[in-house]
Order: structure tokens, then sequence, then C-alpha cells
């Protein structure tokens, strides 16, 4: 799902850094209330989880790649602006250091997989959460919203940025990008999905009752 460096207009690289810079402001504020000895190691613990899955990427055609994400899992446990500024930072890390994701699309890389994906997740969650397979139904969702936005900002880079009748940037419109990245991650929301079930059920709610205390 990362999106590399060339794929995207200049004009969506600072429009997306323009939306993500100040929630991320916000989010290492609240990030930063929920930070104590009991809480650091599990959000790194987490946060190293995620990194390592979305490093198994499976390139689709007519999209970038699919991969899980980890996003939901945080997301229910310490609340959705965590699991952004946590996710932000690994998509970073990954970019500056693997490549993996380009630095001008870092910004659209964070809203889609890190606010997005947690803020669909969690208020999924937080409507279900008397369900009891509520954690997997939102890590599911959360994964397919992610694919969704993620699947708008390429496809509409033809529509707009071309040249005689040639694409500048990215080359396949909503028609191919919405399947490509939604039909893939419809499928993949399933490991999403358990994934988040399992670290729910092994953590436990007393994270997720401190949150909404």
């Amino acid at each position: 799902m990362h999106i590399p460096d060339g794929f995207l207009s200049p004009e969506t690289s600072i429009a997306t850094y323009a939306v993500a810079v100040p929630l991320l402001i916000v989010g290492f504020k609240r990030l930063k209330r929920n930070l104590n000895e009991e809480t650091l190691p599990l959000i790194s613990a987490l946060s190293a989880l995620s990194f390592v899955i979305m490093m198994f990427n499976i390139p689709i055609p007519g999209g970038t790649s699919a991969h899980a994400i980890g996003a939901v899992a945080i997301a229910i446990l310490f609340g959705p602006w965590v699991a952004f500024v946590a996710i932000s930072l690994v998509l970073f890390i990954q970019a500056v250091v693997f490549g993996d994701g380009g630095i001008s699309t870092w910004a659209a890389n964070a809203l889609g997989m890190g606010f997005v994906g947690s803020f669909v997740g969690y208020y999924v969650f937080r409507a279900l959460k008397n369900f009891k397979f509520a954690p997997f139904v939102a890590g599911y969702l959360g994964i397919v919203a992610s694919a969704l936005f993620i699947g708008i900002v390429l496809g509409v880079q033809p529509y707009f940025w071309s040249e005689n009748g040639k694409p500048l940037y990215f080359p396949f419109g909503l028609g191919v990008t919405l399947p490509a990245m939604v039909g893939v991650h419809l499928l993949i929301g399933t490991a999403e999905g358990i994934l988040t079930q399992i670290v729910y059920k092994l953590v436990g709610q007393k994270s997720l009752e401190e949150v909404l205390a």
C-alpha cells in the first residue's frame, strides 16, 4: 500500500503534507498523555510488529502493493491518535532507511494507513464493542478503508495531471485503482482482522479502559 516517490503530483504531495502535519501535531500531544512506564513498552512493541508486517509487500497490478498494517490493534488499545502517530513514524523509517514508500508521498501514506485506518477501525470497534468479534471487524474494515483512500489518491492522478492525454504521474484511473487496491485488501483484511483480534485478546481490556476513562 506504500506509494513510492513519483506516483503523485507535487500538488497532491503538498496537499497531503498540509493536512498530515497539523494532525500529527495533535497526535503527538495525545501520545504524550498516554505514555508512561506501562504503556511505552507495549506501544513500542506493537509499532515494531506493524513495522515487520508492513515489510511483507505483495505487488498489485494497477495499484501499489498489498500488506497488513496493524494500525487498528494500536488504535483500539490506545486510541486512534496514538495509532496514527505510531504508524506514521513506522512509515517514515521505512521510507528513509529501506526506501519502502517515498519521502514526497510519506504524508499520503501516513494519512491512508495511519489516520484513516486507525480512526475507521477505532470507531467501528466502539460501535460493536459488545460483540465478541468486534476487533476482527474493526481490523478488517480499517484496512479496507485505508486501501480505499490510497486507491482514490492514486486513481485521481491521471484525471488532473496529464499532458496531451498522457498521464504525468500515476497512469491508472479510479476504474483500475479502486478494484485493485480494495479488491486485494478485502482478502488481506481477513489477516488484519485476525491479527487485531489476537492482539486485543492477549493484551486484554486494561489499556482500552484507560483510554476511555
